[in-house]
């Protein structure tokens, strides 16, 4: 799925089924909320933190694809094309960072 197909899957159900968007400042805390599910998981996983029994079921893969919805949403919902918006992004960070991470001691 690209991205312009993901916007145009989410538009669609959010208009089937979700009624409307939440406003714009709530998608915001919405989002807040998904990625720190994410963040959940990565610490108990990845990090130090040992899970807590509500948190095994839990898939890394079913939160990040929450935040990619909320984004979508959000993107929708502002009048953001995310592949162009992406492509202008990925192209800024080439231009800034040719030679940054190459030259990091600290990446070696």
């Amino acid at each position: 799925m690209t991205l312009e197909e993901l916007q145009k899957t989410v538009d669609q159900w959010v208009k089937k089924y979700g009624v409307r968007y939440f406003n714009e400042l709530t998608n915001m805390a919405v989002l807040t909320e998904e990625v720190g599910e994410v963040a959940r998981i990565m610490a108990r996983t990845y990090g130090e933190q040992s899970a807590k029994e509500g948190d095994l079921d839990k898939s890394l893969a079913d939160e990040l694809a929450d935040v990619l919805w909320v984004l979508a949403c959000i993107a929708n919902q502002t009048g953001v094309d995310l592949t162009e918006a992406v492509r202008q992004n990925i192209q800024k960070k080439t231009l800034r960072d040719e030679n940054r991470h190459k030259n990091n001691p600290k990446l070696r």
